[in-house]
């Protein structure tokens, strides 16, 4: 029996173009002989729907599309993940379903057990769990089919405890097919390569692991679909960051030696490492430009650029993901800024080939200023005055942005936006956050990736000591701890949960710990006001964080 893998990028909602992609897969999978070609977990309607779910308008063309994509399947069988009905109208409304299709018809519907109510996903809001668990019998081999549950650790929730694959192998099935969605973050591949290898040792049967790959909104999809025999050995794996189809015979997999892809010897992280998978973040980031754009409609983007590394990390990504021409730099320098980072910014954009305007801000500033200073009663100069420089930039951005139609990236990182460091309505303002997810130590990474070829980013922006420019000789060392250390604090804190106790016994300073958490902690509000951030980690800012803004947590 001969077993596609179809690796796509579906757009959530998109059922034409959606019907469409797994038409075509279904066809190339027919023209290279295969029995069955396998598709991602609810590839019909694109991952995650959320709330589109309530609409029972949605549920008929999710089911409209399975009856369009089952008249293809008369000479080949094909397994597809769209919602299914609950008959006993018992729970939930809905099943998360992988639904076989076959000679015309739909053969049967295999609904998931394990449904993940945790960081991005909050399946149990929609779906009701299994209630009966069989294989798929096919072609005289017993497929044992599940839905992306194998593949993470959910832990002791009694929600949990029954096991699709426990309750299936009784009835002796011959190989583990699942259909997943399962998202990008640079510390999961090798956990996601280690349960699937844990459940294939553990029932002795081959797994076809069929991921999807592509960006909804702030979600990434890496793909690297996966194909393991029954000895725990990968044959095979799939790119990621882009769509594939991967064929294997069940004769392969059981009969042949065929030679094993080792999975990396990589020990899952415990502190920030900031050149860990940076390859891959740089991919991700660039996918979720692209497909963000893309499914929205959107071509061009629009950024501040003002010779530091945040903008031009930024900029160089999207010019990647967009194209040069279709990303426009506007230098906004204040009475504050150097010169030099004017002349940087402006190598930056020659080098990347962009299109880049230079509007002086001096002028409106002098002009806010004037308006303030009967309000202001002579206080000293402090935020405010800074702060008016960045919303000046902000407003001329998205009067641009207004104009001509451009979508403007925010620049900036995880760690600013972790410490309160920026302003609203200023810096912070933006469509997408590209380095929101991203650490500044992380994003210097970024630059030299970037830079591994030739000189892209001028060397200056990354050597000299970061700046807002907001005020003369302004350092970010005058406001924040050093990046290098203040990065591992915040990574133990955000993505490890490791409360100030556990923090400081791992050698950090204790007021320092309590410093950073705190600013971390009082800035929630700022947060909460901030455009959607491409996750690149195990725990980004948005969706998967829940905090309350008004509360307080410190030792």
């Amino acid at each position: 029996m001969k077993i596609i893998l179809a690796q796509q990028n579906y757009h959530i909602g998109n059922f034409e173009k959606n019907t469409a992609k797994i038409i075509e897969g279904i066809n190339a999978a027919k023209g290279q002989g295969a029995d069955l070609v396998v598709f991602s977990e609810l590839c019909v309607c694109g991952y995650p729907p959320r709330d589109f779910l309530e609409f029972e308008d949605f549920i008929a063309q999710c089911h409209h599309a399975i009856d369009v994509i089952k008249t293809h399947t008369k000479d080949i069988a094909v397994l597809v993940g769209a919602p299914a009905h609950n008959p006993q109208r018992e729970g939930k409304d809905l099943f998360n379903a992988a639904w076989f299709l076959y000679e015309g018809e739909i053969k049967q519907v295999v609904h998931k057990t394990l449904l993940p109510t945790y960081d991005v996903f909050d399946e149990y809001r929609y779906f009701e769990p299994a209630y009966e668990w069989n294989i798929i019998p096919f072609k005289g081999k017993k497929l044992a089919v599940t839905i992306c549950e194998d593949i993470w650790n959910l832990g002791d929730n009694p929600l949990y405890r029954i096991c699709p694959m426990d309750q299936l192998i009784a009835q002796e099935p011959d190989v583990m097919i699942n259909l997943s969605a399962s998202p990008f973050d640079y510390e999961h591949d090798e956990d996601r390569k280690a349960i699937i290898l844990a459940n294939v040792l553990k029932y002795k049967l081959p797994m076809l692991y069929c991921n999807t790959v592509g960006s909804q909104t702030e979600i990434v999809f890496d793909g690297g679909s996966l194909i393991y025999d029954g000895k725990g050995n990968i044959v095979k794996q799939l790119p990621y960051f882009e769509e594939a189809m991967g064929a294997i015979t069940l004769e392969e997999l059981t009969n042949s030696p065929l030679p094993p892809v080792k999975p990396g010897e990589e020990a899952p992280l415990t502190e920030l490492l900031f050149d860990h998978n940076i390859d891959r973040i740089y991919d991700a980031l660039v996918m979720g430009i692209r497909d963000y754009f893309g499914k929205m409609g959107f071509t061009r983007a629009i950024l501040g650029s003002s010779g530091g590394i945040d903008s031009a990390v930024t900029l160089a990504i999207a010019c990647d993901a967009l194209g040069k021409d279709n990303v426009r730099a506007v230098l906004m320098p204040s009475p504050y800024s150097t010169e030099h980072s004017v002349d940087d910014a402006v190598a930056l954009s020659k080098n990347l080939g962009n299109p880049y305007d230079i509007i002086r801000i001096n002028n409106i500033y002098e002009s806010f200023l004037t308006t303030l200073e009967p309000y202001f009663k002579g206080l000293p100069f402090n935020v405010a005055e800074e702060n008016t420089q960045s919303r000046i930039r902000g407003n001329l951005l998205m009067g641009l942005s207004n104009k001509f139609g451009y979508i403007l990236l925010n620049t900036s990182n995880k760690s600013e936006l972790s410490t309160g460091y920026g302003t609203l309505y200023g810096d912070m303002a933006g469509g997408l956050s590209v380095l929101g997810d991203v650490y500044k130590m992380q994003v210097y990474s970024l630059a030299r990736y970037i830079n591994r070829h030739k000189e892209i980013i001028p060397v200056n922006i990354i050597d000299k000591a970061p700046s807002a420019e907001l005020r003369p000789d302004q350092k970010d060392s005058d406001s924040l701890p050093d990046y290098a250390i203040l990065d591992k604090i915040l990574y133990q804190y955000i993505e490890r949960r490791q409360g100030p106790k556990e923090i400081v016994a791992k050698g950090f300073d204790s007021a320092l710990v309590s410093r950073a958490l705190k600013m971390v902690n009082t800035n929630e509000y700022k947060r909460n006001q901030f455009c959607p951030i491409i996750r690149v980690s195990s725990k980004a800012f948005g969706v998967g964080r829940r905090m309350p803004i008004v509360g307080k947590y410190l030792s």
